[in-house]
């Protein structure tokens, strides 16, 4: 009966936390599209505007293009999230143990949260790139019409590493134009040059990113370590969240209960003795920690944004390799993955970030509480 009644607990809060962040996803989603296309749209001398950003999917998607990939961000939410507390929650149980009431300190929070967030980067990279693709793919979308009007015949390689693309011929004519002064006994120069990785664009040019937004494009054309592009970026900017996010959630958490303890008489010996806060005080200070961390990890959040838009096929990636090549800037810049190019633009939407972040946060939590505070209820009196 105990063990029943304790998985019977533990599938509760499961239902409860996957519920709480795909809503918090949800209703925060048309935000992170917005600070996508801002991140990745803006250049050094010309940012993308909030309005242009909404006009410009307006136009090409419709306001359902706001949601475009959100399937791929609450799997990949759920998952990231789930991990991120459930690490957190481990490790916190090492620091308390032995110790009289559970108090954790605001410096073990902040490691605790910095190891659960690079574990977290870890699993939910590929499921943002996917998500990314899909977003820029919804304000870059070539009309039907456009693409409908001329027929194209492509090369088996292309057909074979990107289904469904059309090269640019007008450049591949022109390219064949210039070397056709070559003396060539070949039968078909044409077709032998498309052929050729780097002339699939019939510009030297790897395909547009709106081109290359499925799973399958993806690991074709890019292979599968596409699926964890900026990483390095990816893991700075999770571990920098998670650990502002937890230390300042337990000081914020822990500055009420003294608060809350300083009318009471007797004063509590522990804080085990002072009553809990109620759900809408927690979800609020979470809301807080969550707007904060947000704007202290912006600047790699960006870095790792810009760079998952980049397409990479394969044989440019084998050639770095082969050839050493070392990436551009400082050496602060090597380990964070930010571009010497981007430093002008890393805190581009740093509000919308903060925003989503925070309305996130609160409502993952509130909503945890309360669907919690339902599901037992419910299923004491089932019992």
């Amino acid at each position: 009966m105990d063990d029943l009644l304790n998985n019977q607990i533990f599938a509760i809060h499961a239902i409860a936390a996957a519920g709480s962040v795909t809503l918090g996803t949800a209703l925060t989603y048309p935000l992170d599209t917005i600070k996508v296309l801002v991140q990745v749209g803006s250049g050094s001398n010309k940012p993308l505007t909030t309005t242009q950003a909404i006009n410009r999917i307006r136009s090409l998607s419709g306001n359902s293009g706001l949601y475009n990939g959100f399937g791929w961000l609450a799997l990949g939410r759920v998952l990231g999230v789930g991990t991120r507390f459930g690490i957190y929650e481990i490790l916190t149980a090492f620091y308390k143990d032995g110790r009289e009431d559970n108090y954790i300190y605001v410096s073990e929070a902040l490691m605790a949260g910095i190891v659960s967030g690079a574990v977290e980067s870890l699993i939910s990279s590929p499921f943002e790139l996917i998500k990314l693709r899909a977003q820029v793919a919804t304000a870059s979308r070539v009309p039907s019409s456009a693409s409908s009007t001329k027929k194209v015949a492509v090369s088996p390689i292309i057909e074979r590493l990107l289904r469904g693309y059309t090269p640019d011929m007008k450049t591949l004519n022109c390219s064949a134009g210039l070397l056709s002064t070559l003396t060539s006994k070949h039968p078909n120069m044409m077709g032998a040059l498309q052929e050729y990785p780097w002339m699939m664009t019939g510009s030297g040019r790897p395909p547009s990113v709106s081109n290359v937004t499925r799973p399958s494009q993806i690991i074709s054309l890019e292979g599968w370590e596409a699926l964890w592009r900026g990483l390095g970026s990816g893991v700075v900017r999770d571990s920098v969240f998670g650990g502002i996010f937890f230390s300042s959630w337990q000081f914020l958490h822990q500055a009420l209960l003294y608060w809350k303890a300083a009318g009471m008489n007797p004063p509590p010996r522990s804080d085990d003795e002072i009553p809990p806060l109620s759900p809408l005080a927690v979800s609020l200070t979470a809301g807080i920690s969550g707007s904060v961390a947000a704007a202290a990890s912006h600047g790699f959040d960006t870095a790792k944004c810009r760079s998952q838009c980049i397409v990479l096929p394969k044989f440019v990636f084998l050639e770095r390799k082969l050839l050493k090549w070392r990436r551009p800037g400082n050496r602060f810049e090597r380990v964070t993955g930010i571009h010497p190019a981007d430093r002008n633009v890393l805190f581009n939407g740093i509000w919308l970030r903060v925003a989503r972040s925070g309305i996130a946060s609160f409502m993952i939590v509130g909503s945890y509480f309360l669907a919690v505070d339902h599901l037992v209820s419910r299923g004491t009196k089932l019992t």
